[in-house]
C-alpha cells in the first residue's frame, strides 16, 4: 500500500498530521538553513554587536553584552515554537484517532454483534494508522527541536566568547 492509502483509511486526523508533517518539514529546512548561516557567521556577528554597542554608547560590560547577544539568539529562536508544538500535539492528535477508532468499531460491534470481524475492522485499522501517523510525525519534530536547541545554545557561547575576545 502507499501513502496516500493509508491516510485515507487514517481519516481527516490523518490528513490533519500530513499537513501538519508538511508545515514542520518546512519550518525545519528553514531553520537548518538558517542557524547554518548563523553559525557560520559568528565573527560577522560578534563584530555587529560590538558596534551596536559603540553606536548606542554603551560601555562594553558583560550585562550589555549578554543583553544584545540574548536578543540575536531570540531572532534565531523564531519558529522553533511551531516545531515544538508539531512535535507535543501530534501524538494527541493521534490518540484521538485511536480513541475514535475503537469507539467507531464498538458502534459496529453494538450495531451488529461480533459475529463477523470484518465489520468492526475499518474502526480498528483507523486507530492503529492515526496512532502510528502521530508518532511518525511527532518523533523528526522532537529529534529537531532538540538538536536546534542544542545548536543555539553552541552559537550563543560562541558569540559571548568571540565578543569577549574582541573587546
Amino acid at each position: 500500500m502507499d501513502l496516500l492509502t493509508y491516510v485515507e483509511r487514517g481519516g481527516a486526523i490523518a490528513y490533519f498530521l500530513l499537513v501538519l508533517n508538511i508545515i514542520g518539514f518546512s519550518v525545519i529546512l528553514w531553520k537548518s538553513i538558517v542557524l547554518y548561516i548563523a553559525k557560520s557567521n559568528i565573527l560577522a556577528t560578534s563584530l555587529e554587536i560590538i558596534d551596536n554597542l559603540k553606536m548606542s554608547n554603551q560601555s562594553a560590560n558583560i550585562p550589555n553584552i549578554e543583553s544584545k547577544i540574548s536578543t540575536k539568539i531570540q531572532k534565531l529562536e523564531f519558529g522553533l515554537n511551531s516545531i515544538k508544538i508539531i512535535a507535543t500535539i501530534s501524538p494527541l492528535l493521534g490518540l484521538l484517532g485511536t480513541v475514535l477508532g475503537i469507539l467507531s468499531a464498538f458502534d459496529a460491534i453494538s450495531v451488529s454483534g461480533l459475529g463477523d470481524p470484518t465489520i468492526f475492522s475499518s474502526g480498528i485499522s483507523v486507530a492503529l494508522i492515526t496512532t502510528v501517523a502521530g508518532l511518525i510525525v511527532a518523533i523528526p519534530h522532537y529529534i529537531a527541536y532538540n538538536y536546534f536547541i542544542g545548536l543555539l545554545d553552541s552559537i550563543e557561547i560562541a558569540l559571548k566568547e568571540e565578543v569577549l575576545k574582541r573587546v
